[in-house]
């Protein structure tokens, strides 16, 4: 527990620059306050006291913004930077050094039974508002961008943007694709009117055709 504990604490001072000294990191950061309260909740869990595990977890959401289920499982050197609005779901696998931003989704997508919510691997960063939903695994040494919504597997060492996310990066190498060309992504909207337009054009030569009979 207290090497875990030493560990945390360390991936504060690698990963935000912002942090000066030890009393301020123990202090300050409701991120590693939520993280400590989910190991203890973890433990109580994993010994089916579930009421007093959520009662912790609960009082944890009050006092940092964080809620994080006590049944989840979260490696060691996790950081939470900021953390406000972050969700972390039941059946949540998180390896080791991982790093999560402000308002990130880790979350399932129905109300089925199991595995239900996705496995992140070791070295993952997951960015502001980004929300990865559903039973899958996003690979190790992957990034979610900001504001991403990612709905299906992602393999190791990508780069995914976008709602729905797609894979822009992966082993350093750019993926041929046009989601980020935003002079060449369709008008769902103006494709629609336009198919309108036909028709109602079909319609008036129609009317003309049959009034002149």
């Amino acid at each position: 527990m207290f090497k875990t504990l030493r560990r945390d604490i360390q991936a504060v001072f690698e990963r935000d620059p912002a942090a000066k000294n030890l009393l301020e990191v123990l202090l300050c950061y409701p991120g590693l306050h939520a993280l400590i309260m989910h190991r203890i909740a973890h433990v109580i869990y994993r010994r089916r006291l579930f009421t007093l595990a959520r009662l912790i977890s609960h009082f944890s959401r009050f006092i940092t913004g964080i809620e994080i289920h006590p049944g989840a499982r979260i490696g060691e050197g996790f950081f939470i930077d900021h953390g406000t609005g972050v969700v972390i779901g039941e059946t949540t696998e998180i390896g080791n050094n991982v790093t999560l931003y402000q308002g990130v989704t880790l979350g399932g997508t129905g109300k089925e039974k199991g595995k239900r919510h996705p496995t992140i691997g070791d070295n993952v960063v997951v960015s502001a508002g980004a929300k990865i939903l559903g039973s899958f695994e996003v690979g190790e040494d992957s990034k979610i961008g900001a504001g991403s919504v990612v709905l299906k597997p992602v393999p190791p060492n990508c780069t995914v943007v976008g709602v729905p996310g797609r894979i822009v990066r992966r082993d350093g190498m750019k993926v041929d694709s046009m989601d980020l060309r935003h002079d060449q992504m369709p008008d769902p909207v103006a494709e629609a009117l336009a198919v309108l337009q036909e028709k109602i054009e079909a319609l008036e030569k129609t009317i003309a055709e049959n009034e002149r009979s």
